[in-house]
């Protein structure tokens, strides 16, 4: 540009005066001395690139043979004014590690709150047994959750995850195999390759640690299931013992099947649709609990006198009630496994609202119920039906429009009333319901995610893809996959309840056989608080009410004198 203006100025310079030749001369240095420093300050930011770059380099090279494991953007770039314009590839590098994090912290907080929801089966037990034994239930909770993770991390995460979608690097298999075989003790989550040591797995994005937290929070929440149902009557080793075989390796193996990439999930072409875990945690903990409920056998009592057996603290197994239902936001929408782009948050947001609406109608549905049915407003059936509701939605909550996910909530809550019943009538004693809550509405919700899947007048199907339907070769959506999807979700139901029925019931059967299952009928009279626990009671009731034995009807003491006298 300066060159042509100097010849421009050039060729009219014969045509104008002196002091005008003088002025566009000047106005030519001042342009060419801009012109120079602008060239400086171009060279001033490549040096600022190139600086950023060769910094960036060493650091990711310190980062291989660091264990801290830093990385180039954690560190900031010099402070200058100028602006750096990065490459297309180190854009997507840079969009690459913040999706990362992003997904990272969205399964720790999600699995922390399923986490929570320990706290929530601990207050709805208590508050629905009796008082004497409110402290060994709180125990058994404690319990369940410190011996499964143990168990987690030495076999369930291996069982379930280790190498059973591809091929194991142990086994050389090249198809899914029955169980996982590969990173049991915590083996394998740190990667080694020429000497370097890293934390992700094979994409760079996600790390064995993230998924393993995240999958033990549904493992403990799975086996905690089974504790409600075999409550007040169980030794406390025993339970600790199952608790342990439970995360080990019952559940591990429906994992298995199922999540991690086993026969289950590619089933009739279309494989099963459980997106959060109706069937694969709460119809194993529910079919579980039933096992050991039948074997060990009803409380002493608990049919001819069941005025006594009353919920002893409403209080308490409300507060249990509303931190399950909020726990369950981390269970249900946490298993979006996503959130780094709009489209997962908007799927994540869909989960939430049908999650609510579920649990909303499910509680009111039982409640109307027992109202019809008693003349009397039953807070306990409130809140299972809420609970009802919650496990009803939880396998179909990404692929439901709302109004399916009120009908779901709805018959749910028929599902179990009617379980409740029907345990009663057969004298199955369930303190807190768990398996008509747990296994009948698990059940339900698998037939219910295929059968309520939105689409195109049901001839799309979307199963697992959430907004999107499931797709041929050429792109098009496939059609007439529904019959296909119910009959992989009823595979889905007899295979959990085959495998964890069959286990769990001889496991409860061998443990009941050689004496070791159920405490001695002095413990049952007295209260294991009183007879097993430390001097501090959960409850300061007196002596004589925890050694008190079961009244004969003509002696009973009215419902809840008790707890008016220790008042």
């Amino acid at each position: 540009p300066v060159a042509i203006l100097v010849l421009s100025l050039g060729l009219s310079v014969a045509d104008t005066s002196e002091s005008e030749v003088e002025f566009l001369r000047a106005q030519v240095a001042a342009i060419r001395s801009q012109v120079q420093a602008a060239e400086k300050l171009v060279r001033g930011q490549q040096a600022v690139i190139d600086g950023a770059k060769a910094e960036r380099r060493r650091l990711q090279g310190n980062s291989t043979n660091n264990s801290n494991i830093q990385t180039a953007t954690a560190s900031p770039l010099p402070l200058t004014p100028s602006v750096v314009y990065l490459t297309a590839e180190e854009l997507r590098l840079q969009k690459v590690e913040f999706d990362g994090a992003l997904d990272c912290m969205w399964l720790i907080l999600c699995g922390a709150l399923v986490m929570s929801m320990h706290a929530g089966f601990a207050m709805l037990e208590t508050g629905s047994c009796r008082a004497k034994n409110a402290q060994n239930v709180l125990m058994k909770n404690l319990v369940n959750v410190t011996v499964g993770t143990i168990a987690w991390w030495a076999f369930g995460w291996g069982f379930a995850f280790g190498g059973v979608a591809a091929t194991s690097k142990h086994s050389g298999a090249d198809k899914p195999l029955f169980i996982g075989s590969e990173q049991f003790f915590g083996q394998g989550f740190i990667n080694h390759a020429n000497g370097a040591v890293s934390a992700f797995e094979g994409d760079q994005t996600r790390s064995y640690a993230l998924d393993w937290f995240f999958q033990w929070a549904f493992c403990t929440a799975g086996a905690t299931i089974v504790s409600g149902g075999v409550a007040e009557r169980v030794k406390s080793p025993t339970y600790a013992a199952y608790a342990f075989v439970m995360a080990a390796f019952i559940y591990p193996v429906v994992v298995a099947w199922t999540w991690g990439g086993g026969w289950l999930s590619k089933v009739f072409g279309v494989g099963f649709i459980d997106f959060a875990g109706s069937g694969i945690v709460h119809l194993t903990g529910g079919i579980s609990a039933l096992m050991g409920t039948y074997i060990l056998g009803p409380r002493k009592g608990r049919f001819e006198h069941p005025e006594l057996f009353e919920a002893h603290s409403l209080p308490l197994a409300v507060l249990g009630t509303f931190i399950l239902w909020f726990g369950w936001y981390g269970f249900n929408p946490g298993s979006v496994l996503s959130m780094h782009d709009a489209r997962n948050g908007m799927l994540a947001a869909q989960v939430a609202m049908n999650t609510t609406l579920s649990a909303a109608i499910g509680g009111l549905t039982v409640f109307s119920i027992r109202y019809a049915l008693t003349h009397r407003y039953d807070v306990g059936g409130l809140c299972n039906g809420i609970l009802a509701g919650l496990v009803s939605i939880t396998a179909g909550c990404s692929n439901m429009q709302s109004g399916m996910a009120l009908l779901t909530g709805f018959i749910g809550a028929f599902v179990y009333q009617g379980g409740s019943m029907l345990l009663q009538k057969l004298e199955i004693d369930d303190p807190v319901d768990a398996s008509p809550v747990h296994m009948g509405c698990g059940i339900w919700a698998c037939i219910a995610a295929a059968w309520f899947d939105w689409g195109n007048h049901y001839n799309h199907y979307h199963g697992w893809s959430g907004f999107d339907c499931m797709r041929d070769l050429d792109g098009s959506c496939s059609t007439h996959l529904r019959g296909h999807a119910m009959e992989a979700q009823f595979i889905l139901i007899l295979s959990v309840l085959a495998w964890a029925g069959t286990l769990s019931g001889l496991t409860f059967f061998l443990l009941n056989r050689t004496g070791h299952l159920r405490i001695s009928e002095e413990t049952e009279d007295m209260g294991m608080d009183a007879k097993q626990h430390s001097p501090t009671k959960a409850y300061q009731l007196g002596d004589a009410y925890h050694s008190r034995p079961v009244d004969p009807p003509e002696e009973a003491a009215p419902v809840g004198a008790s707890v008016k006298k220790s008042a």
